[in-house]
């Protein structure tokens, strides 16, 4: 009596497993990168440099340098201002930063696979 259905030897075919291998590797690749991404430090400045904040892949702020001329007790709100612009900004290139390990690895599918 035939066997119905699975694969013959009862493996997988040449292409599935192909694409499992691709995938796997795919993930591991993925993995380094996201590692890397979570070391490197992002800079952005405001003001023409008066603030600095410092962010890593992970998206935490580590540092932020203000310079002595931007502490104005009068005007608190330019200060928080500024602060804000540089984070966003560090926050910002982070991002790029992560789409483009992202666009790398997916072959620019927008994280699907090409299948």
């Amino acid at each position: 009596m035939a066997k119905r259905g699975g694969f013959p030897g009862g493996g997988m075919p040449g292409n599935m497993s192909n694409l499992m291998k691709q995938a796997q590797r795919m993930q591991r690749q993925m993995e380094e990168s996201q590692k890397e991404l979570e070391t490197k430090e992002f800079v952005a400045k405001a003001g023409g440099g008066a603030v600095e904040v410092t962010v890593t892949g992970k998206k935490e702020i580590t540092k932020v340098k203000l310079s002595e001329e931007v502490v104005d007790p009068d005007d608190i709100e330019m200060l928080e201002d500024l602060v804000m612009a540089a984070a966003n900004e560090a926050l910002r290139m982070a991002d790029e930063a992560n789409a483009e390990i992202m666009n790398k690895m997916t072959g620019g599918l927008g994280g699907g696979f090409p299948f």
